[in-house]
């Protein structure tokens, strides 16, 4: 009878190798791999690949979009960044001396002004 640990390790070798097998395989198209690329099968085989990678890349891509989307929009409906920006007139004294006066605004994230601030 065989044990469970020897059915253990002959499923690691065989996944081991499996693994091996699978990464082996050539991925570069300026790398030759095993098997002859001008044979219809190979040559269908990298199409059907290069297919199935851009779908699946442009899917998960879509997945990840829609997501940061989504909650780019939910963080900008909370976002009430603020900031007070000085704004400097002239103004001429009695004396008939031109001076600089600091006008202060409280603007929000887009620079549009939400009050003048005393």
């Amino acid at each position: 009878m065989v044990t469970s640990t020897v059915k253990r390790i002959v499923n690691l070798l065989v996944l081991t190798g499996l693994t091996l097998i699978v990464t082996g395989c050539s991925s570069t198209r300026d790398r030759m791999g095993v098997t002859n690329q001008q044979q219809p099968g190979p040559a269908i085989g990298r199409t059907v690949g290069a297919g199935v990678g851009g779908v699946t890349g442009n899917v998960a891509g879509a997945g990840v979009g829609a997501v940061e989307g989504f909650s780019g929009g939910v963080k900008s409906a909370f976002d009430n960044t603020q900031r007070v920006v000085r704004y400097w007139r002239e103004e001429k004294t009695a004396d008939g001396r031109m001076i600089l006066v600091p006008e202060n605004f409280l603007v929000d994230e887009n620079g549009r002004v939400i009050r003048r601030v005393q």
